[in-house]
């Protein structure tokens, strides 16, 4: 009984260690341990809840996710509605706002909170003596979504909130789930490479994610949260919105760290005005400001229309816009056959760049807005991110123009194209397309995936084109006098392309299953399968039953991947470049001397020939240990542009710095 005991209390230590942490580092992004500590503490609650089933309580960490998908949501009714906001446009009509406000209070003694408007999706959360019970989308402000699973998944959200016996019976949040920015470009980086749509913007990759109906899915999508206000509450827990806010942070909740006071409207607008251009500096997309009288009393004597309060109004940024001209329509065909209209633009300046190219996104919307050849067009990058176009300028059509028309053939290989299962993307069919092939080599190739330095898409043009290559296995199959024969390739160029090939022979495995382009499979996927199965050879045998119970891997990545490797076509892709001599490496049959071999690595800033999370990758696989803090214990900074607070910290700890062309030349062993 003493040694049962003495695991409880180690499980519930271990909780509140992880919880402390969770906190620290989500909600005041001061993390005290690296990932790998992190991931020690996890694993250690995991094994011991595993052995002891019994001890498991539903607000364990190890509990986010959970193992089945649902058929259908819910809906749940919220206790207290869930209104709209009343926007606004210029400083004219915030004022036009404060008077209305002033009449009703006949008194000017009052103050605002101005917060940032993040662009993300409403929804409530409902704490019960602490505990998260339930979480729901806003709905039409009556009904919503019974999300709770999904909720669960996003490690901004405490399972159970801090403050003890501060925390009210009944606690309803209300607050903003939304997707960072570098969450949003690696998800659609990853949806791209396994042949899927890109996400439009960060709002509709947040609400597509928090209501899938597989919560494992949603666990990867890097979701989450900032509080902004209370539904139902048992007892109050300020007389103003402010402190409001500060209770909600001290019990564990990510509050938005931007929230400012202002004594009247003039220092309202000057805050709103003042965060027009600050806004791209943050992580996350916000549309406008949100303006809120701050006294509860005084909200309770303004009240609210059927739809909206009176005491808040929503000051909404002017969208970043630009007129251009469409010179011509392109067709790509994808690596995996999609094809997608593409508008080649006279080049514009637009958000602090020159867009030349505005992708269509498919036919059903380039026939919803009607785009033609000559036709001036408004675009605005989407999210700040992706350039759109928006409007067409009919009245500027010039005379004759016509329609694009849909392709019935494929522009590059003249195959007859067909309507995928959504009735949205066409595709191309033909396997042997070279469109397809150039674009599945590109990718193969690329630094997420095989890493082959010097095949760049130029030479994978000439190659295909020339009739030297028509799959994977061609690649390890070149001569040097096949490629000194090319254009601009000379017998060094020729070498150092062979040299390159050779080396990507013995990456990692979950960098060749990511090359493989299997539909749905991005990177990360490809790591958990790699972890997970050990080898290539078990991977190959799962069944559907297998995939689908793995942590991360839906129902849908499971079918993809099992019919993959049932494929006979799709089977002598892989064994053919076996034969051809690539050795996909296990963790355990990967040498661990590299050039980071038991070192701690911290990268900060922005790194040009890698993402932070291909770099972390190539620390891993030189044998090192990529952490996201700095301390004593860290070994080398990799620092790049922009790199903050963490190469101050560096400096002060005496730490070695490097910069990226000296991790390259570790990288590669050249270092001296």
């Amino acid at each position: 009984m003493a040694m049962a005991g003495d695991v409880k209390k180690r499980i519930e230590r271990l909780r509140r260690e992880i919880r402390r942490h969770d906190h620290l580092y989500y909600v005041l992004s001061a993390p005290e341990i690296d990932d790998r500590q992190y991931d020690a503490l996890f694993a250690e609650l995991k094994d011991l809840e595993a052995a002891h089933p019994e001890l498991v309580t539903a607000d364990s960490p190890t509990q986010r996710v959970s193992g089945r998908p649902l058929d259908v949501f819910s809906t749940v009714r919220h206790a207290v509605p869930m209104l709209s906001i009343d926007n606004t446009y210029s400083a004219e009509e915030l004022r036009a706002f404060d008077e209305r406000v002033r009449r009703q209070l006949d008194t000017p003694e009052y103050d605002y909170v101005v917060e940032l408007k993040i662009d993300g999706l409403a929804v409530s959360l409902r704490y019960e003596h602490g505990r998260l019970v339930s979480g729901a989308t806003r709905g039409d402000g009556e009904v919503g979504d019974d999300v709770t699973a999904n909720i669960r998944t996003i490690k901004a959200i405490p399972l159970s909130l801090l403050d003890g016996d501060a925390v009210p019976a009944v606690l309803e949040v209300r607050g903003e789930v939304y997707m960072p920015t570098r969450s949003f470009v690696e998800l659609n980086r990853m949806r791209t490479e396994a042949g899927e749509s890109p996400f439009a913007n960060p709002r509709n990759a947040a609400a597509g994610s928090l209501k899938l109906l597989d919560a494992r899915i949603t666990a990867t999508r890097n979701l989450a949260f900032f509080a902004y206000a209370t539904g139902e509450v048992s007892q109050p827990l300020a007389r103003d919105h402010y402190r409001m806010l500060e209770r909600l942070r001290a019990m564990g909740l990510p509050v938005n760290p931007h929230i400012q006071r202002a004594k009247n409207i003039d220092e309202v607008i000057e805050i709103c005005l003042a965060w027009g251009p600050k806004r791209f500096e943050l992580d996350y997309q916000t549309d406008g400001m949100v303006v809120k009288i701050n006294r509860c009393d005084q909200r309770d004597i303004l009240g609210a229309t059927g739809r909206a309060p009176r005491w808040c109004i929503a000051y909404k940024f002017p969208a970043e816009r630009a007129e251009t001209v469409v010179e011509s329509i392109a067709v790509q065909v994808g690596k995996s056959g999609a094809l997608t209209p593409v508008a080649n633009l006279a080049p514009v300046s637009l958000s602090g760049t020159t867009v030349k190219r505005a992708s269509l996104h498919n036919f059903d919307e380039m026939r919803r807005l009607d785009v033609r050849v000559g036709d001036t067009v408004v675009i605005e990058k989407a999210g700040e991110i992706i350039p759109q176009v928006v409007e067409v300028k009919t009245e500027r059509r010039p005379p004759g123009t016509k329609p694009f028309e849909v392709p019935k053939k494929c522009p590059v290989c003249d195959s007859e194209v067909v309507k995928d299962e959504t009735g949205v993307c066409v595709r191309c069919p033909n396997p042997q397309c070279s469109g397809q092939l150039k674009e599945r080599l590109r990718y193969f190739a690329g630094r997420g995936q095989m890493d082959i330095e010097r095949l760049g898409a130029s030479l994978i043009e000439q190659l295909v084109d020339r009739g030297l290559v028509q799959g994977f296995a061609d690649l390890y199959r070149l001569r040097k006098e096949d490629l000194a024969a090319l254009e601009r390739m000379g017998e060094k160029s020729a070498q150092n392309v062979l040299d390159g090939i050779e080396d990507s022979k013995t990456r990692p495995l979950w960098r060749f299953l990511a090359a493989l382009g299997i539909r749905h499979v991005g990177g990360q996927s490809a790591q958990v399968l790699a972890e997970h199965f050990g080898s290539l050879a078990a991977l190959r045998e799962a069944s559907r039953e297998e995939l689908e119970a793995i942590d991360q891997i839906g129902p849908v990545m499971a079918e993809s991947i099992y019919g993959y490797f049932r494929e006979p076509r799709h089977r002598a892709v892989v064994d053919d470049l076996l034969a051809a001599g690539v050795q996909p490496q296990t963790e355990a049959a990967r040498s661990r001397a590299g050039a980071f071999s038991d070192k701690t690595v911290v990268v900060t800033g922005s790194l040009e020939n890698f993402t932070r999370q291909q770099a972390q990758q190539a620390i891993k696989d030189a044998g090192g240990k990529a952490s996201s803090s700095v301390s004593k214990k860290t070994d080398f900074v990799v620092a790049g542009a922009e790199p903050g607070s963490k190469l101050d910290k560096a400096r002060e700890l005496g730490v070695t710095v490097i910069d990226e062309r000296q991790f390259m030349e570790m990288l590669s062993g050249r270092a001296n």
